[in-house]
């Protein structure tokens, strides 16, 4: 299914690390990508995603305003904002 793209904004690209606000109304989505490094996720809203995950497979997440994740390289995944509201996050990547 074809949604409207959410916008991601490039705030910092250098030889260390790239980071990138994502802003997405409800129903927006990402668009389907591979992380090419390892990067970490800090939630500036509450963000209530859907994330579509390859071979079909599907999981909804809640992650609170304030907090943080990471993950590796080579994660593959569509991230859609499931949520009634609008939803921001900014992801630094660790080159």
């Amino acid at each position: 299914m074809q949604r409207p793209a959410c916008t991601a904004t490039m705030m910092i690209d250098d030889d260390r690390v790239r980071v990138t606000r994502f802003d997405f109304a409800p129903g927006e989505e990402t668009g389907w990508h591979r992380h090419g490094f390892d990067y970490v996720i800090t939630a500036v809203t509450d963000c209530r995603m859907l994330l579509e995950e390859p071979g079909g497979g599907t999981r909804e997440v809640t992650v609170p305003a304030g907090t943080a994740y990471r993950r590796a390289a080579g994660v593959e995944h569509n991230v859609v904002n499931a949520g009634s509201g609008s939803m921001c996050f900014v992801e630094v990547e660790l080159k």
